[in-house]
């Protein structure tokens, strides 16, 4: 006979957590918010594999990334395949556009939801698996594009309760001439302090000066005030994007703060770079961000496709929630006797049948029934005897006013639905 050892120390792997009970309650709160409010601009929810080949990942986000260079999760598969884990979605919605063939049918406006996974110090609100909500409205060019998708991660927030604690950081990364210009400054800036900076960032000035301005280095940061400024480096058309987007977000009512040295954590981004902040979280206090990344889709093999979008970690803005809608309270089935199994499971499966919440207990005696109807803060008891099977009726017990009513046995679910529920 086979003998199995029960490990008592298995936990859940470093950086990952479990969702249960008000944990998981806030999550689906975050997500089915989230899912109605994009709705009413038209987004649809796509979804798409949690691992992809590596090429997506590697070759969208860039070679200077912290994500591809230190974070991703890699593996060879049984057929010599790379694969990675998604460390983010936006390039794996690019990758889906391509491969379906819809980018012949723009604008795509698209949600998504679910795991993301990157190899990094677990904090507060920040894992190792952690999940995102995400939007990307791919095919449009104009600033109008860049302002609605900004104003419904707004809404969201706002639709979470959580935005008077959120402030909208707002900057322009200008078009590619813009950004050309702006590097080569940053890159002569940097040099004469070379010395000055930190072993990352004297990574980064050779391949990518630009983040250098998102490090958390101190010794970096003291070398950001005198830094060059893109404003310094914008071309007209550039200026006249930034000049639109912020007029359109002043119409939309959308309040939002400039703040130069947003420049994102991944290489695919230009024009609009954006972050919603707050100070509940910490140093990590970045909920939800975003901006244009027009080169992202030609990078899966496309034709040359304009984008904007933005995603929001589930975690942070869970931390965030103050209040949850509460479950919704259960009406408990006790059978008294045997001989009222039967009956109470047709009464059970005819309330649920119409959208009733119910439960019965498994075992016990009249008393021990009541008790856990009470300890699952059930609204009613529906008690069922031989007496009452003979009469063809349930006694129905409101267990908040105590007060009891004689009902048909078929009548039950009519009879709960036909009142205003009790609350907690």
């Amino acid at each position: 006979m086979q003998e199995y050892r029960v490990v008592s120390s298995l936990q859940p792997v470093r950086g990952t957590h479990d969702l249960i009970g008000e944990d998981r309650r806030r999550f689906t709160h975050v997500v089915e918010t989230a899912r109605r409010i994009v709705g009413l601009y038209g987004f649809d929810e796509w979804a798409t594999p949690v691992f992809e080949d590596t090429r997506v990942f590697s070759r969208s986000l860039g070679d200077t990334s912290d994500v591809v260079s230190k974070e991703m999760y890699t593996f060879e598969d049984r057929g010599g395949e790379s694969l990675t884990l998604r460390p983010e979605g936006t390039a794996a919605i690019c990758r889906a556009l391509v491969t379906n063939g819809l980018t012949q049918s723009l604008p795509q406006k698209v949600f998504y939801a679910g795991p993301m996974f990157r190899y990094e110090r677990p904090q507060k609100g920040r894992y190792r698996q952690f999940h995102q909500i995400g939007a990307e409205l791919l095919g449009a060019a104009e600033p109008l594009a860049d302002a609605e998708v900004i104003a419904m991660g707004r809404d969201v927030l706002q639709g979470l309760g959580i935005a008077h604690d959120v402030v909208l950081e707002l900057n322009t990364l200008g078009d590619m001439a813009s950004r050309d210009a702006w590097r080569t400054a940053l890159i002569a800036y940097f040099s004469e302090r070379r010395a000055e900076l930190s072993p990352d960032s004297q990574a980064r000035l050779e391949r990518n000066p630009l983040r250098i301005l998102d490090s958390k280095a101190a010794q970096d940061r003291a070398l950001l005030a005198d830094a060059p400024m893109i404003a310094d480096f914008l071309t007209p058309d550039a200026r006249t994007f930034w000049d639109d987007l912020r007029r359109t977000l002043d119409v939309m009512g959308v309040k939002f703060r400039e703040n130069p040295r947003i420049v994102r954590g991944l290489d695919y981004y230009g024009h609009t770079a954006f972050e919603f902040v707050t100070e509940r979280l910490g140093a990590q206090g970045t909920v939800l961000a975003g901006g244009r990344y027009d080169g992202l889709v030609a990078e899966m093999g496309g034709p040359a496709t304009p984008a904007i979008g933005w995603a929001g970690g589930i975690e942070r803005l869970s931390m965030l929630l103050e209040d949850i809608p509460a479950e919704p309270r259960p009406v408990a089935v006790i059978p008294m006797g045997a001989d009222a199994q039967a009956a109470a499971i047709t009464v059970l499966q005819a309330m649920r049948g119409a959208g009733v919440r119910a439960e019965t207990s498994y075992r016990g005696n009249m008393k021990r029934r009541m008790e856990r109807a009470n300890r699952m803060n059930a609204t009613h008891a529906i008690v069922i005897g031989s007496d009452e099977i003979a009469r063809g009726v349930v006694q129905v017990k409101d267990l908040d006013s105590g007060q009891q009513t004689e009902v048909p046995m078929d009548g039950v679910a009519a009879f709960l639905l036909s009142g205003t529920p009790k609350k907690a």
